[in-house]
């Protein structure tokens, strides 16, 4: 075997584990071809030697008993996504049915096809792949910066806190070495060879809701106007993450659809975007239409996809590129207008953006303004929802408009060293007058917000440094200080090969003002919460994995339906055993006790209820067994209480067996069947479930029922990916979905939906 039939594989190649044609067979360099090897070390320079012995000994190592069919699912890399998309809505707090973060997956997609290069990648392109931790990144950037760069994937075995699954996750979606899509590539070329996807889908809700049957005759005013269909279209090409351009038109179930008196457009929602990277030298992004911006620690903005406590329990720090295009179909969480980064010399980065859209708000009432002119009338709150399906939600769709404009200025003075200067400017057409209510006293109100702040992050060996400061111009009359303050600050280390650990402290002002901020925290929005967060991920084994978290927190002052000053703390545990490419199972142990509000007759203060301690408990264990390369078969138990001194302790535990069949023929599927059993919506249980691709959903199950569902998958056709699901959660108890519109008058809700993927 001579090195061109090898192709330099252990020096040059796109080495992965577990895609690579080397085997120990047909490139056994240390048996057969030694001299081939001792004559590949001798053209090789002094400082390489070494590293190409020691890379050989890893090669052989993991290619030991590997065959060519030892290649990754499509479902492995994003498991770990999956879990984190499941532990933000279990963290929200809200009751939400379905949470779409297309974005998260939509980065691996783009770098499965072209893989990013671990050579040249930023700290912020390696932490969006939401497969690392920020610890595992900047011991990436510590190695890369001492050895100048990699020569295979093979060496992250040589990272202490990278294992082999972590490896293995990862290795699809990077490469090594120079190519063509390393260098400039014109415009005209990236649309030539760009990626195009068209996705049409529906989804309705099969049941009859009380909603639809509503209308004016029946002399209410609260109703909703359109079908109960679900639809949604996009068109998207993208060339790697260089260049993205694509529409995208969604209509909720309830709204209108081509109504002359209440949606002429169609669709409510529509959204556009052009994205282009790495213009020249100077301008290193371009964004026009929707975008998302992200900033620091996110005190002031953030807009990306961004988690908080998680099983990852060392991943604390915000990170990715400030500028990003936006494709979900979030209809809050994007700017719109155009945006920029400009390199202004070596280490020095300025990104600037200019955003101008509706927003949906509450007008304050005449009755409640019988002085003030109409066209001075202010809103009582800005609409989290994104719904236009009732005559009222129509009305005050767009009601106002929304400029925001800011920058952010970042210098590197070495690679160690990151510091940014961030602005952020807000306005509102009408101005925000809240009701006077004591949790909001020092809430933001007017129509002119800014804010400024200074985040930084620093490498010392295994030592990553992370914060931001932020300051607010207040303008509540009722605000305490002029400028509200609010700081984050961390440290993550990595110990040892074995042991990694982060600190988090957060002190967000009372009278701290921000209207797009989602830092790292307990709550929203970035004010009344001080904490501290001790993280810790230990590797025992080589199969072994122990994630554990503990957060210390307090809640200075009124908090929503919670009249007085509170604290806390939460837990959480998880031990984790896996096999390679067969088996993964993990115990979890988790628990959180703060303070809610009651509706008392014991308060001593007019309005004002008492608060009491809540704790809630929940023990997890879970088991993914790969049968064979077809068949994964997942099970899960779930049991906990909720606990406080009114209402006594609730109990429930919830089962449910997953079935997973992905051949390499045309046909998978996979499907669920879930047994619940809770005292009530108190002891609810979050779980991911697999949905339309790209279109995530973390549902709580509560109560007493079942809840099963089917997807199917047909990639046939050349190009075409077919898909079409059906779930259906049925009470047992004599519950019924009875909840104002969408109330069904019965224990049984289902849910179908179809949807067609053209890759051309």
């Amino acid at each position: 075997m001579s090195l061109n039939d090898c192709n330099l594989q252990l020096a040059t190649c796109n080495l992965q584990p577990v895609t690579c044609n080397l085997q120990l067979g047909t490139c056994n360099l240390l048996t057969s071809n030694i001299a081939i090897f001792a004559t590949m070390l001798l053209q090789l320079p002094l400082h390489l030697r070494p590293r190409l012995i020691l890379l050989l000994l890893m090669a052989c190592s993991t290619l030991t008993a590997q065959t060519q069919k030892d290649t990754l699912p499509p479902g492995d890399a994003t498991d770990v996504q999956e879990q984190l998309i499941e532990d933000v809505l279990a963290n929200s707090e809200d009751d939400t049915d379905e949470f779409s973060f297309n974005g998260a997956f939509e980065i691996l997609e783009d770098y499965r096809r072209r893989p990013l290069n671990l050579n040249k990648a930023t700290y912020e392109e390696l932490t969006e792949l939401l497969l690392l931790s920020p610890i595992q990144v900047g011991q990436i950037m510590g190695y890369r910066d001492r050895m100048g760069s990699f020569l295979s994937p093979y060496e992250l075995q040589v990272i202490p806190s990278m294992d082999l699954e972590a490896i293995r996750r990862l290795t699809p979606f990077v490469r090594v070495g120079n190519d063509l899509d390393d260098a400039k590539i014109p415009l005209s070329r990236m649309f030539a060879e760009g990626d195009r996807e068209l996705y049409l889908r529906w989804q309705r809700r099969l049941e009859t809701t009380r909603g639809y049957e509503l209308g004016p005759e029946d002399g209410v005013t609260n109703y909703y106007l359109g079908s109960p269909d679900r639809l949604y279209v996009r068109f998207r090409q993208r060339y790697s993450n260089k260049m993205s351009f694509g529409i995208t038109a969604e209509k909720d179930p309830g709204e209108a659809f081509f109504t002359a008196n209440n949606n002429k457009r169609g669709f409510d929602y529509y959204s556009g975007h052009f994205y282009l990277a790495d213009v020249n030298r100077t301008v290193k992004a371009v964004a026009l239409g929707d975008f998302s911006v992200s900033f620091g620690q996110g005190l002031i903005l953030y807009t990306g996809f961004g988690f908080g406590k998680s099983s990852q329990a060392t991943n604390v720090a915000r990170g990715g590129q400030v500028i990003r295009p936006y494709t979900s179909v979030n209809e809050l969480s994007f700017m719109r207008g155009a945006a920029t980064t400009l390199a202004l010399g070596k280490n020095t980065e300025l990104s600037l953006f200019a955003s101008r859209r509706g927003r949906t708000a509450n007008i304050v009432s005449i009755t409640d303004s019988i002085d003030i002119d109409l066209e001075d009338l202010g809103i009582t709150s800005l609409d989290l929802t994104g719904l236009n399906r009732t005559p009222s939600e129509v009305e005050n769709r767009n009601s106002i408009t929304q400029v925001n404009y800011g920058g952010s200025l970042r210098f590197r003075p070495t690679q160690r060293l990151h510091l940014g200067f961030n602005v952020l400017g807000t306005n509102l057409s009408r101005p925000l007058q809240l009701r006077d209510q004591p949790y909001n006293r020092f809430f933001f109100r007017g129509t002119d917000l800014v804010n400024a702040g200074i985040d930084y992050r620093y490498r010392l060996r295994n030592f990553t440094f992370f914060g931001e400061i932020a300051g607010s111009e207040n303008t509540s009359e009722n605000a305490t200080a002029d400028i509200g303050v609010a700081q984050i600050h961390g440290v993550m280390v990595g110990l040892d090969r074995f042991v990694d650990l982060s600190m988090v402290y957060r002190n967000y002002g009372v009278d701290y003002q921000a209207l797009n901020a989602r830092p790292f925290g307990e709550t929203t929005g970035a004010r009344n919460e001080e904490g501290l967060y001790f993280g810790l991920e230990v590797r025992p084994g080589q199969h072994w994995r122990v994630n554990a978290y503990y957060d210390l927190f307090r809640f200075p002052y009124l908090r929503f339906n919670i009249d007085a000053p509170s604290q806390g703390h939460e837990y959480r545990f998880r031990l984790t055993y896996w096999q390679k490419r067969k088996m993964e199972t993990y115990l979890e142990l988790r628990s959180e006790t703060k303070g809610f509000g009651t509706d008392g007759d014991e308060s001593i203060f007019t309005n004002l209820d008492p608060v009491v301690p809540r704790t809630r408990f929940q023990a997890r264990l879970h088991f993914a067994y790969k049968i064979d390369n077809v068949w994964e078969w997942r099970s899960r138990f779930d049991a906990g209480f909720t606990e406080d001194p009114l209402n006594g302790r609730e109990n429930g535990f919830m089962v449910y067996q997953d079935l997973h069949f992905r051949p390499r023929g045309p046909l998978s599927f996979s499907a669920r069947m879930a047994f619940f059993d809770t005292d009530g919506f108190n002891v609810r249980f979050y779980e991911y479930e697999n949905g339309l691709l790209y279109n995530a959903q973390v549902l709580p199950y509560y109560h007493q029922g079942t809840r099963a569902y089917l997807l199917v998958r047909y990639k046939g056709i050349r190009g075409l990916t077919l898909e079409g699901r059906i779930a259906q959660t049925f009470f047992t108890d004599g519950t019924t979905f009875d909840n104002s519109l969408e109330a069904t008058g019965g224990p049984r809700r289902t849910d179908a939906g179809l949807q067609a993927i053209w890759r051309f």
